[in-house]
């Protein structure tokens, strides 16, 4: 074989993409009734996903069964080689199986036709042959035959198992958007880093809401004396509340300092003329991570946590959601 120049290495990276992107648009031509059966069948059982394949193969399936269960589908890859040796029995009667082999003939796929069967257990088969012993034991077929492979031999499996993952992909992204799987969803299924963080935790876990804690203060309150009281309580901010206890409106630390340019003489404001009105509120019920966005949104570092009839009942700050790893 004829070795590799430096000059040449750009237009064959450009054939590999060209050949397995072709690949990929041609399963389009191949749909039918075959993804909505599917869906429908996956949806409906009361069940798991048991996802098969045999090396390449395999570690495509592996994949596909990671993407379904990340996006609400719970499933599981099942090795068909030490499927006969006892891993059979993850299988149940209420699962659906999905067996990937390019040729249909995977022998450690085949011996698992007898048990699938025997349970009457749903099979959905991708393949690149559908008159394969694999093929025409499925009751739905996917067809991920690629007229050539990327590789030059013809031997490595590179467009068959980029065609096989494209098509698991599209699969879990309709179950997804069938299921009404939402980012909030998703998020639930990813708890590390931030964003995962964010939707593990309410409000409510991280605010601050000892009332003896909160810099809570009135209308008609002095302006000196609520500064003395954000002073003492060291949140950046008062909470001030009307007459029956409702949240009116918010001082901070930078109204302070705009107060005392704006006002000659401050010792005779109260804090209902100088208060910021209709402050962002968030519940205790709501995602930190819904408080983050709102935060980052409106350039605040604080939001008053209210009750359904509009009562402070907590303070969250952006150092709480930095402390738990939300921000």
């Amino acid at each position: 074989m004829e070795i590799l120049k430096s000059s040449q290495m750009e237009e064959l990276a450009k054939e590999v993409f060209q050949i397995e992107s072709d690949s990929i648009l041609k399963l389009k031509e191949r749909l039918n009734d075959n993804l909505e059966n599917a869906i429908e069948t996956i949806i409906s059982s009361k069940g798991r996903v048991i996802v098969t394949g045999m090396g390449k193969s395999g570690l495509i399936a592996r994949k596909i069964a990671a993407t379904l269960s990340s996006t609400g589908t719970p499933a599981y890859f099942l090795h068909p080689a030490e499927s006969t040796h006892g891993d059979s029995g993850i299988i149940t009667r209420e699962d659906v199986v999905i067996a990937i082999s390019n040729s249909g003939e995977t022998i450690e796929l085949l011996n698992l036709l007898p048990l699938i069967k025997r349970f009457e257990v749903p099979l959905i088969v991708l393949a690149g042959n559908k008159n394969s012993t694999l093929g025409k034991a499925s009751d739905i077929y996917f067809d991920i035959s690629v007229e050539k492979e990327a590789c030059p031999l013809g031997k490595a499996p590179t467009a068959s198992t980029t065609a096989t993952l494209a098509m698991g992909d599209a699969i879990a992204v309709c179950l997804l958007k069938k299921r009404g799987f939402s980012t909030e969803d998703f998020l639930l299924y990813h708890p590390s880093g931030k964003l995962g963080k964010g939707f593990i935790y309410l409000v409510k876990d991280l605010m601050l809401k000892d009332k003896d804690l909160l810099p809570v203060a009135h209308e008609n309150d002095t302006f000196l004396e609520t500064v003395d009281l954000i002073s003492k309580k060291r949140l950046g901010c008062a909470l001030i509340i009307n007459k029956e206890g409702k949240l009116t409106g918010l001082i901070t630390d930078g109204d302070i300092r705009r107060i005392l340019l704006r006002y000659p003489d401050v010792s005779v404001l109260q804090n209902e003329s100088v208060m910021t009105k209709n402050p962002k509120t968030i519940s205790g019920d709501d995602m930190a991570s819904k408080a983050l966005a709102l935060m980052e949104k409106y350039s605040i570092t604080s939001l008053a946590v209210c009750d359904e009839n509009n009562h402070p009942v907590g303070i969250l700050h952006i150092h709480d959601l930095l402390k738990a790893g939300v921000a």
